[in-house]
Order: C-alpha cells, then structure tokens, then sequence
C-alpha cells in the first residue's frame, strides 16, 4: 500500500497554512515555492480542503487562504479523508455484498483491523502536532552543513 501525492502534499500544504497564518492569508504560489511543489495541483488540493472545512480563502489583494478552525482542532484524519477521500483498504469493508465470502472470512477481520489502526493513527494526531514536528526541522532542508 502507498499513499498517493494528494495526501503527502495535503498534509504539507496544511502545516504550511499552520506555520504562517499568523502573518494573514499564505499564498498558495509560497507554499509551492517553500514545498516545491507545483502550484497548480496545489490549487486542485486546496478546492477538497475547502469543501471539506478545513480551509477558507480571503479574496483581494491581501488575500490567500487561512485555516478555517485551529490547528489543535483539525486532525490528520480530517486532511487525509479530505485528499483522498474515505480509508478503503478492500471493498468488502464499505459493502460486505460484493463477496459472498465477508461473513465468515478471516481476511476481511484483519482488512478491518488494519483500516481501523491506519484511522486511530491519523485522528490521535492534530495538525498542531504535525507543524510542531516540523517547527522543530532543520531550516535548510536537504542541504548539508559544512563545518571548516
């Protein structure tokens, strides 16, 4: 199992919005430039934050984007399912008809124990949490220090 970019980036680009909204709106072209990662599917990532609550934007010429509740109250579940959309590890969890098999398969109890783990993960963590994680980074990431 691999997460896809939507949920990696959705992440970054809400501790992003954590980090400095203390200065107003954040730019979605700044968080591309500090993330790099490209503004334009950072604009399709902040549309399902949006519709999910979790973000607001701030139209005119100090405008940008803010979170729309604190970051102690958003969790990482919250970001996730807004990305990615519901936890679906088989299908057999949503909709137990597609296999004849779910009321007495012990696979589909450990398919559940996992989905269930993945989802305690996720909400036991805010996005507080997160950004003081990332507070904590290196400021030049990626680049060696060189002491002479």
């Amino acid at each position: 199992m691999r997460l896809s970019t939507k949920a990696r980036y959705a992440m970054r680009l809400m501790v992003e919005l954590a980090l400095h909204q203390k200065n107003g709106p954040v730019l979605l072209k700044d968080i591309a430039r500090r993330q790099e990662i490209s503004a334009r599917y950072l604009e399709q990532l902040i549309l399902d934050l949006k519709a999910a609550g979790l973000v607001k934007s701030i139209r005119g010429a100090k405008g940008g984007f803010l979170l729309a509740r604190p970051p102690k109250e958003i969790t990482l579940l919250e970001i996730f399912q807004a990305s990615e959309g519901p936890i679906l590890l088989m299908e057999c969890l949503e909709n137990d008809t597609i296999c004849r098999r779910s009321p007495f398969c012990a696979c589909r109890e450990l398919w559940q124990e996992m989905r269930d783990t993945l989802k305690g993960v996720l909400n036991r963590y805010s996005l507080t949490d997160l950004s003081g994680k990332e507070r904590k980074k290196p400021e030049e990431k990626g680049q060696a220090m060189y002491y002479i």
